[in-house]
């Protein structure tokens, strides 16, 4: 019998993003779990419905229906409304891990969203490079999801 060694260097990436958010804390996690959930889209705008348990242990998963999916990951830390802390493999299908946080900060009858996405794993080529991209087009969604909400919420007074 013989064996092949095959070596993949074991590469990182960190992701850090900034998004302000015209609504207060409690709305701007509601619409982070939105956007993370049922109401994800695909940059394009194609729907991209995820479940997610917001619970410790809760899973973050694509239901594709007949118990066919993908599990992206699990809550690490939640404290509703300022912390939400996810990890798994995320979108990757080889041997990586994933940590992504979500920080609120209240300022005012503002929110500020400190996003951060750090990974490791034998990246395929070119991936690295656009792991940003999806990010780019999901975070501002959820400030626009939270004026959604908050238009919802005057509407109904």
């Amino acid at each position: 019998m013989s064996m092949t060694d095959v070596a993949m260097d074991v590469q990182t990436v960190t992701i850090t993003r900034e998004v302000e958010i015209a609504a207060p804390i409690e709305i701007a996690f509601e619409a982070i779990l939105e956007e993370i959930g049922p109401g994800g889209e695909m940059p394009g705008g194609k729907p991209f419905p995820m479940v997610v348990e917001p619970r410790p242990g809760g899973r973050w998963f694509r239901d594709l229906g007949e118990d066919s999916g993908h599990l992206w990951g699990h809550v690490q830390v939640i404290k509703p409304p300022a912390l939400l802390e996810l990890t798994g493999p995320m979108f990757m299908s080889f041997p990586a891990i994933n940590h992504v946080q979500y920080r609120l900060v209240a300022e005012g009858d503002r929110t500020r969203l400190l996003f951060s996405h750090r990974s490791m794993g034998p990246f395929p080529e070119g991936m690295r490079e656009d792991m940003g991209t999806g990010w780019d087009y999901c975070l501002p969604r959820i400030a626009v999801i939270a004026a959604r909400l908050m238009g919802e919420r005057k509407g109904a007074r």
